[in-house]
């Protein structure tokens, strides 16, 4: 099973429309977009699980697609440990 990144999602992205991209490369065994708690809208990014082999054939296909006027970002997600930190350690 892999845990897929997407960004760059319009703030109206819903669940429907990223489960019907994805379910064309495989079965999506779960999905999850990030909703800002107020306004309930989509915060840009999300994440998808599917299995190894459909994971890879969705990011290939999927990456850099044009979704209302984004590019959207379709990677595999990498773990905290290997995220680029954005705080500076004081």
């Amino acid at each position: 099973m892999k845990t897929i990144f997407v960004g760059n999602l319009p703030p109206d992205a819903t669940e429907q429309e990223i489960t019907l991209l994805f379910s064309a490369h495989g079965r999506v065994r779960s999905l999850r977009l990030v909703r800002d708690v107020f306004a309930g809208t989509c915060r840009g990014f999300g994440f998808v699980e599917m299995e190894g082999h459909e994971a890879r054939a969705a990011i290939g296909a999927l990456n850099g697609l044009e979704l209302r006027g984004r590019q959207i970002k379709v990677n595999e997600e990498r773990p905290a440990k290997q995220r680029a930190g954005g705080g500076r350690h004081r």
